[in-house]
């Protein structure tokens, strides 16, 4: 039973595939023969579906317009298609927050048969995100179990490094993952200090859920709570840039999670960023891709030119 039952959806999901098939197609791509084929659009028919024949010489089956279909039926590489631009729609932000592609793989994951887990599991410790400068990278498997610690609402034990790479062990309950464009952040309640903080998803090492649940009593607004730590960082060097662009296309480029603006009249802003060092500040102002000009200080200035003659020797 739980083999035709197998079969059937494989049916639909074939039959889903395209706007028709022979019978012979369908015998072939499901290894069986063209009576078993027959057999089971028969079952699918009395199960509710409109499957409707093709008549003549090279007739087949089609599905009917606007028939309803059983939930998603990915085979093994489709199945790896879909983790793979999830995972990097989730990393790169190109679909936003990123929040909505990584909830998806994380049910994605759990829903795997464990065969196509493990070979996903492969897939994900060979494969690299190429990160804008100065962009720090990150574990996806890391980053799915925080989702997965506030999707549990359970008290969760982290190993984590500070900003001096000094490593601690923190009891918090996870609330939210919040993705800045630049960075991922996890908001979570500190146990030890009773307090909202925000933790850099990129300087977790390892998550581990306890079977307590989380206190999640008055929860933040998590963005807003990432944003203001963010603005309250101290950096060692600042840089001052102009932009030709109008005040919202300038924070499309620049988050204000990164720096604050200023409009410079209607058509150019403003922006102050600040950074760990003027390579990596020259670093990322290249990584814009964009015209600008760097108003201070000077030594960011003398290092974005010698980012960009380094970049224009390298490909002549």
């Amino acid at each position: 039973m739980i083999r035709t039952s197998s079969r059937l959806l494989r049916l639909v999901s074939l039959l889903s595939a395209r706007p028709e098939w022979t019978c012979r197609q369908l015998a072939e791509r499901m290894e069986v023969t063209d009576r078993t084929v027959r057999r089971d659009i028969a079952r699918l028919r009395d199960l509710g579906y409109g499957v409707e024949s093709i008549p003549g010489p090279w007739g087949g089956y089609r599905l009917s317009p606007g028939v309803r279909v059983p939930p998603l039926v990915l085979d093994d590489e489709e199945a790896l298609a879909v983790a793979v631009a999830l995972r990097e729609a989730a990393l790169s932000g190109v679909l936003g927050t990123g929040q909505a592609a990584l909830s998806a793989l994380l049910k994605l994951r759990q829903s795997l048969p464990a065969r196509l887990a493990d070979r996903l599991s492969t897939l994900d410790r060979a494969l690299e995100h190429t990160p804008r400068s100065g962009e720090p990278q990150i574990d996806t498997l890391v980053l799915l179990e925080l989702a997965r610690a506030c999707h549990s609402a359970l008290r969760t034990t982290l190993a984590y490094r500070d900003h001096a790479g000094r490593a601690s062990v923190r009891a918090v309950d996870p609330y939210r993952l919040v993705h800045t464009g630049l960075r991922w952040y996890l908001v979570a309640r500190d146990v030890t200090k009773q307090q909202w903080r925000t933790f850099r998803a990129d300087r977790v090492v390892s998550v581990r859920a306890t079977t307590e649940p989380a206190d999640l009593t008055d929860p933040p607004d998590a963005a807003a709570l990432v944003s203001s730590g963010i603005a309250s960082v101290v950096y060692p060097v600042y840089t001052t840039i102009r932009l030709p662009l109008p005040l919202d296309h300038a924070l499309q480029k620049v988050p204000s999670t990164i720096g604050t603006h200023s409009p410079d009249g209607p058509e150019a802003t403003v922006v102050h960023i600040g950074g760990n060092s003027t390579e990596q500040l020259a670093a990322y102002l290249l990584g814009l891709a964009t015209p600008l000009t760097v108003l201070s200080p000077d030594q960011v200035r003398q290092a974005l030119v010698r980012h960009a003659h380094a970049l224009l020797t390298a490909h002549h």
